[in-house]
């Protein structure tokens, strides 16, 4: 059997060609595997599981299809979309799983996260990332009128989005030092994670024991979709 892994979808209503590039996915590749990772940033933005967007409703929908075929689904939170609970999970048929969670992949321990944690060098990120993961700041968040958090979310959004302009790229990557920190301490030669929108698989040495980090693509331009099997992963695309 293969087991799928993406992330850094980054759905909205304003692109229509991602979405419909996933649910393609969704309904003709997903089905025959025995599981599916979502590692964060399925949305392009999130402000509560009460919020009535169509587009959530209708991917929760179409997760929950693929669910009920008995594909197993798991979803690690991004930096866009941390605020999905267990609401929008049990519409979805997937269960929520921590931040840094070690499967079990082909008898290989692996760990997966969607990769923001391991960008240390970026202070600023580091610092917000903090601040709104304090869960009384999100009980206070969640408390808010909707409207009042949509405003809130597109204005981080923009802030977001600016920020990273002026940044230099080598800022917003991971850290090696910090990959190579978080897998010793969880035991783990082999990583997969997202957040980075820098598809490729990295071959390095931690103490004497070879290590390999596999970093998952964005759709922005094509569908990004890491299969595994017992006989290895690869990385492939696919066409919107």
């Amino acid at each position: 059997m293969t087991v799928l892994f993406i992330s850094d979808l980054h759905l909205s209503p304003s692109h229509p060609e991602i979405t419909d590039c996933f649910y393609r996915f969704l309904n003709d590749e997903a089905p025959l595997a025995s599981a599916l990772y979502i590692l964060g940033d399925l949305f392009e933005v999130w402000v509560g599981d009460d919020d009535d967007v169509p587009l959530h409703h209708e991917v929760a929908a179409a997760l929950k299809v693929l669910s009920d075929k008995g594909v197993a689904i798991y979803f690690i939170h991004g930096n866009r979309d941390f605020m999905i609970g267990k609401r929008f999970a049990k519409a979805s048929g997937m269960t929520l799983l921590p931040e840094h969670t070690v499967i079990d992949l082909f008898g290989k321990p692996t760990l997966i996260l969607h990769g923001d944690t391991l960008c240390i060098q970026d202070e600023g990120y580091q610092r917000y990332r903090k601040k709104v993961h304090n869960p009384f700041a999100q009980w206070l968040f969640m408390r808010l009128p909707l409207s009042y958090r949509k405003n809130i979310g597109s204005k981080i959004r923009k802030g977001s989005t600016e920020s990273n302009q002026q940044k230099a790229e080598d800022i917003m990557d991971v850290d090696q030092g910090e990959v190579s920190r978080v897998m010793a301490s969880e035991g783990v030669m082999t990583m997969i994670h997202g957040h980075t929108h820098r598809p490729d698989i990295h071959t390095f040495s931690i103490g004497n024991d070879l290590a390999q980090r596999i970093v998952l693509g964005d759709w922005y331009t094509q569908g990004s979709v890491l299969a595994c099997t017992k006989d290895g992963c690869k990385l492939e695309t696919r066409s919107f």
